[in-house]
């Protein structure tokens, strides 16, 4: 018998229950994005916005404090900033959505881009393209350990493909440099389709570390984007959820409401 093989048999199952049965999804002591209580606000305060490394935080007039999770890396300055306690911080680092409007809490529910019935098109399985458009390779690294024994991607019907014409969904990090845009939006025009696009990292939602003379804001206005992940970077078990919420198979956990989150 093979070394390898007697060390599996011994170790036992390595794969989560999680999310389709009880089980861990690897983020014990996680910290996920903070949640803004707008009541707790002071008027002409503005300390966390002043902080906030990646303009996830915003005043609006009159002086209305707004937080956009797509621009938001989860540094939680912004919770050591508030002198008041208007930032919270949680461990709901799984916002993937389909409504863009739902990671802003200064923004209604807008009419879902996601076509409906997409699970009964694709059945169980779905297959993704990722193209790296400029990302640090933190979003990578994530997306890496999707197929290793914990987390096994493949027992969701989710597949990998090298080919955009073998593609359901078109996975895309970074914030698009312009170097990449061209190849990027050849990737999406082979998509057969019905094809979908998901914007993962705060990079592709929200253009953090975009701008420049070389580099475009995110993937909103270059692609239709049906589903946003935000994170820097998503974990593994985001990428997951975000993907089932694709799929109809698990309720998102954003909401337009106010940035509630559903499982609260």
């Amino acid at each position: 018998m093979p070394f390898w093989t007697l060390i599996g048999l011994r170790a036992g199952r390595a794969t989560t229950r999680w999310p389709l049965g009880e089980g861990p999804d690897g983020q014990d002591g996680v910290l996920g994005m903070p949640r803004l209580h707008k009541e707790r606000c002071v008027p002409h305060c503005g300390e966390c916005a002043d902080i906030c490394p990646s303009g996830a935080l915003g005043l609006g007039d009159p002086h209305d404090l707004t937080l956009d999770y797509a621009r938001c890396i989860a540094c939680q300055l912004c919770v050591e900033a508030c002198p008041h306690g208007a930032l919270e911080t949680t461990r709901n680092w799984a916002l993937g959505t389909r409504d863009r409007a739902a990671l802003r809490s200064d923004a209604g529910p807008r009419e879902d881009r996601a076509r409906t019935a997409i699970e009964r098109v694709f059945g169980r399985s779905l297959h993704v393209r990722h193209v790296d458009a400029g990302s640090c390779n933190g979003c990578e690294s994530e997306i890496q350990a999707l197929n290793n024994p914990f987390y096994n991607l493949h027992r969701l019907g989710v597949f990998f493909t090298p080919s955009p014409r073998f593609a359901d969904l078109l996975l895309v990090t970074g914030p698009v440099t312009r170097a990449m845009r061209a190849p990027l939006e050849a990737t999406y025009a082979a998509l057969p389709e019905p094809r979908w696009v998901m914007a993962a990292g705060t990079c592709a939602t929200g253009g953090y570390n975009g701008g420049g003379y070389a580099c475009h804001n995110g993937l909103e206005e270059i692609l239709p984007v049906d589903l946003w992940l935000p994170g820097c970077p998503p974990n593994p078990a985001a990428f997951l959820d975000a993907l089932l919420v694709l799929l109809d198979r698990r309720p998102p956990r954003a909401t337009a409401e106010g940035n509630r989150h559903a499982d609260d």
